[in-house]
């Protein structure tokens, strides 16, 4: 629980800020549900198109930790990443270390 945290922390300090909604973490402190609507208003704020997909420059630009790791979390190669990918890769992350 403490990497995801870390983890969520980290992309969270690496960007700007807006809301968009997903369900929080199942079991998540106060702590992870805060990092988690951080991480939606990041995403948001650098979705610049309000069109839920983050392209590579709209991360580099808003989102640079997602930006330096967009082609691990854009596993379709869509050339885009959704909020659900940067949650699942970094789910992902914290589960690994």
């Amino acid at each position: 629980m403490k990497q995801m945290i870390a983890v969520l922390i980290l992309c969270i300090v690496s960007a700007g800020a807006s809301a968009q909604s997903v369900a929080p973490p199942a079991a998540g402190s106060a702590r992870v549900e805060r990092a988690m609507q951080q991480l939606q208003m990041r995403f948001a704020n650098a979705n610049t198109t309000r069109d839920g997909k983050l392209t590579r420059e709209q991360a580099a630009a808003g989102m640079p930790m997602v930006a330096s790791h967009f082609d691990e979390i854009d596993t379709q190669q869509a050339g885009y990443v959704t909020l659900a990918q940067i949650e699942g890769f970094m789910r992902q992350k914290a589960m690994a270390r």
